[in-house]
């Protein structure tokens, strides 16, 4: 897991380097750098709005006795999804739209309960539960 991790921390910011080159050349460099800041503003409108949203929804399933585990799962993936969004470059921007789009974080969602499942099933994540 960590030698993935440590690959991914070098591929990714070369390939958005490589992106943004591209996009400088085809594109110039006003508008790159306007495209980056308009997915930043408008990330960050998005991220917001379905933290709102999320937050909401715990709140309810909490006063009607329900244990909100769907919705952590959205916590989580907006979280995520907000931080890609503040990071400069589009491969960052492209996956962390589609964490806070409802329709597409949803898929991802299957991916985290299937992780998690997997992790329990083998044993190196456990539950303790106190009273």
């Amino acid at each position: 897991m960590f030698r993935i991790l440590l690959l991914l921390l070098i591929i990714i910011p070369a390939a958005e380097i490589g992106i943004l080159i591209w996009s400088g050349n085809t594109f110039g460099i006003p508008i790159t750098i306007l495209l980056i800041i308009a997915t930043g503003i408008i990330g960050a409108w998005l991220a917001r709005r379905e933290g709102m949203e999320t937050v909401k929804l715990a709140q309810i399933q909490l006063g009607n006795a329900q244990v909100p585990s769907d919705v952590l799962l959205d916590g989580v993936c907006i979280l995520v999804g907000g931080t890609l969004l503040l990071t400069p470059g589009f491969i960052t921007d492209t996956l962390g739209f589609l964490l806070l789009i409802p329709y597409t974080r949803s898929i991802f969602k299957i991916g985290i309960r299937r992780l998690i499942q997997k992790k329990i099933d083998s044993g190196q994540f456990t539950f303790t539960i106190r009273r």
